[in-house]
């Protein structure tokens, strides 16, 4: 059987990371590009008002 991988993120410091998304349009090319960070979480509202 495999090991869940999900469940190591529930435990410990897996927590205190969040996963954002955000969206960014290239300046060369004017395509929209989606950007994901691993970031604190006290830190998700400041990497949004990028």
């Amino acid at each position: 059987m495999a090991k869940k991988t999900v469940a190591t993120l529930k435990t410990g410091d897996g927590r205190t990371f969040s996963k954002v998304i955000r969206v960014v349009k290239s300046p060369k090319t004017g395509a929209y590009m989606f950007v994901e960070e691993m970031v604190p979480n006290e830190l998700v509202k400041e990497t949004l008002a990028k």
